[in-house]
């Protein structure tokens, strides 16, 4: 079992840049890959990027695709996920996630572990 914490949200303008780090407690970081998704008001969740177990494999969303880099540090036991241009409509609650699975995943229901979200409010 794992648990996920992330961390550096906050409110920034649009164009601007936020780093959100996800922090996994236990010692078999590695055994799991990493998802990011997110909330917005009104909205279901929706998937962002994932990564593999080695960090050697990324994939995301067509909306974010260009401005947003998800990586991770397996030394570590954390993923982040790098925002940049940001823009209102990356407002949102955003989560990361766990699993256990090889390769990569796109869909809510392919992972098992969650953390509580962190805020994420662009001005514009």
């Amino acid at each position: 079992q794992v648990q996920l914490v992330e961390s550096g949200g906050g409110l920034v303008q649009a164009g601007g840049s936020l780093r959100l780090s996800c922090a996994a407690s236990g010692r078999t970081f590695t055994s799991y890959r990493m998802g990011w998704f997110r909330q917005a008001p009104g909205k279901e969740r929706e998937f962002v990027a994932t990564i593999n177990r080695s960090g050697g494999s990324t994939y995301y969303a067509d909306s974010v695709k260009g401005r947003f880099t998800i990586s991770r540090d397996n030394a570590k036991n954390t993923a982040y996920l790098q925002m940049n241009n940001l823009k209102p409509e990356d407002t949102a609650v955003y989560y990361c996630a766990a699993d256990k699975h090889y390769g990569l995943g796109s869909s809510l229901d392919e992972y098992d572990y969650w953390g509580q979200g962190t805020q994420v409010t662009v001005s514009s």
